[in-house]
């Protein structure tokens, strides 16, 4: 018991010293723009030659020029200049990253205004969320549309990349699902459009998978096209089944073309939607037959059991989970 506390109090220790010699070396300025980098190393070694200067008692060492008072007032003069510059510029990178901070924090705030944190009830199904970005704002997206005539739109989508620029196309793609999709009904046409608007007004290197499911909540129906994503998995009575990719990634090619494909959601069963940063969170190879055995398994609550996967030593990514379960029993369905 004694040796175990002792390990544990040298692993501290060791945790410590290293952090010390990693804050000891490591370059604040790397993160400044070039010129405010080079004024202030400028700075920086401005005021180390000032402490060599008094070290050696000389300007121009070996030579002992000047002595006296002269040296003196010149190494004070030395190391204020280098400290001004090195104090502006370090001033000036905080008040920098403070406005970072504070624009991270709203932009934080508008996104989970814009994701929802409880969708509208979709009668006769349970609906169930979970989200968790990697950093303050993600790239993935979910939503649930009312479509009328007793249809709901279920998509999902996962932006390349992390952090704002991911969130924002997020956000982008929020927007068009949303004005679309009241616009027009038809699944083809609302992932038409939105490919070739992600392809005009986004960068080469930015893309989305995406897919997009229309229930008719009173036959169970799903109607559903993936553009690229992860197969949604529909699985109950001890079963588990994929709704496979249909085409290629929105964003990519405008004159890309998608088909749709259809299932149907049993009485009893449920609709899984997820991003791959559950899958990436799991530990161990296969981690999507994992996850399919462990559906077809599962008992009591499966949005439980599914963030329960989830590893925070292999977490490197957004997750998002969408969970749809059809009632067992019938119940009454209005449009």
């Amino acid at each position: 018991m004694q040796f175990r506390a002792f390990n544990g109090s040298l692993d501290r220790s060791s945790r410590l010293v290293r952090l010390a010699l990693h804050y000891a070396f490591y370059d604040w300025t790397r993160g400044m723009a070039p010129s405010r980098r080079f004024i202030t190393w400028t700075g920086i070694l401005i005021q180390g030659y000032a402490v060599f200067a008094l070290w050696t008692r000389s300007l121009v060492w070996p030579l002992m020029w000047p002595k006296g008072l002269p040296l003196y007032v010149t190494v004070a003069l030395f190391y204020g200049v280098g400290a001004a510059l090195m104090n502006g510029m370090l001033t000036s990178e905080f008040f920098r990253k403070i406005q970072l901070e504070a624009d991270q924090i709203a932009s934080r705030q508008i996104q989970q205004t814009l994701t929802p944190a409880k969708v509208d009830e979709v009668p006769g199904y349970k609906v169930e969320t979970f989200y968790r970005p990697l950093r303050d704002v993600g790239g993935d997206y979910f939503d649930v549309v009312d479509l009328g005539s007793k249809r709901t739109l279920f998509t999902i989508a996962d932006v390349s990349g992390k952090g704002m620029p991911a969130a924002l196309l997020a956000a982008n793609i929020q927007a068009l699902v949303r004005s679309i999709a009241g616009a027009s009904t038809d699944l083809l046409d609302l992932v038409g459009q939105m490919n070739k608007h992600l392809c005009r007004y986004t960068p080469l290197d930015r893309f989305a998978t995406a897919v997009f499911v229309v229930l008719n909540r009173e036959t169970g129906g799903l109607t559903y096209v993936n553009a690229g994503h992860n197969a949604p998995i529909v699985y109950g009575s001890g079963s588990a089944r994929s709704l496979e990719v249909t085409g290629m990634p929105l964003g990519l090619f405008s004159e890309a073309t998608y088909t749709f494909a259809t299932a149907l959601l049993s009485r009893g069963d449920a609709l899984l939607f997820f991003t791959d940063g559950l899958t990436d969170s799991i530990s161990g190879d296969n981690a999507e037959d994992r996850l399919r055995h462990a559906l077809a398994d599962a008992s009591g609550s499966s949005m439980q059991m599914l963030t329960s996967l989830v590893d925070p030593q292999f977490n490197e990514d957004d997750v998002t989970i969408l969970l749809v379960k059809r009632d067992a029993e019938d119940s009454m369905v209005s449009g």
